[in-house]
């Protein structure tokens, strides 16, 4: 009987040994199977480029989410197998409608007070009631109220928008995330959009789809 239970504890032990931990999710997007797969791609050196624009969504795979503050750009770089490269957010421009000063890229933590999921929202703030005023049956408008997401669900979104953003830093490829820039303008005004790339793999100018 003890001899049983020291093999039974073996070969438990054999299996916990041999189980290798669950392995992480990478940071950013799932990358697609080539830049060519994106609206727009371009050479920058070695590397190929894809981008697609967003306009205000924020589309992420456990949801999509919207801001009126900033733009977004979907990004993706791919490269010859065990390559590095160096990524940062100053590498990022964008051109809208042709201005001569190109937007920068924006850190991703600027977004979340402006961020929305209009799955969640109310009808828009800028419904109003009537009410009626002394008795005179006539009514006047008064605002809806305001609508505040729970601190969890806020919480949640700003989790998964951290995890979409391009990866940052010393990277090896492909690798695909989000980039912001500030732009209060409505999407449906942009006639000519460029993402700007100048890095260390180079320079290109993608034009992207408004």
């Amino acid at each position: 009987m003890r001899n049983s239970f020291f093999l039974i504890t073996a070969a438990f032990c054999l299996s916990a040994v041999g189980q290798a931990p669950p392995a992480e999710k990478a940071p950013g997007l799932p990358p697609r199977l080539a830049a060519t797969d994106y609206q727009s791609h371009a050479q920058a050196g070695t590397f190929t480029i894809g981008a697609e624009f967003t306009g205000h969504s924020v589309a992420m795979p456990e949801e999509t989410l919207s801001t009126d503050d900033y733009v977004v750009v979907e990004t993706a770089f791919f490269g010859p197998p065990e390559t590095r490269l160096k990524l940062s957010a100053e590498d990022f421009s964008l051109r809208i409608n042709g201005k001569k000063t190109a937007l920068p890229a924006q850190a991703f933590g600027l977004v979340f007070p402006s961020l929305k999921n209009p799955d969640l929202e109310p009808p828009s703030s800028s419904s109003k009631s009537k009410t009626n005023v002394g008795g005179s049956g006539q009514g006047e408008s008064a605002p809806a109220p305001v609508f505040h997401l729970p601190p969890e669900v806020k919480r949640a979104m700003q989790q998964h928008v951290q995890k979409a953003v391009l990866p940052l830093g010393d990277r090896t490829f492909p690798v695909a995330g989000l980039i912001f820039f500030q732009y209060r303008g409505k999407a449906q005004n942009i006639q000519s959009i460029e993402l700007i790339y100048s890095g260390p793999a180079g320079k290109a100018t993608l034009a992207l789809q408004p």
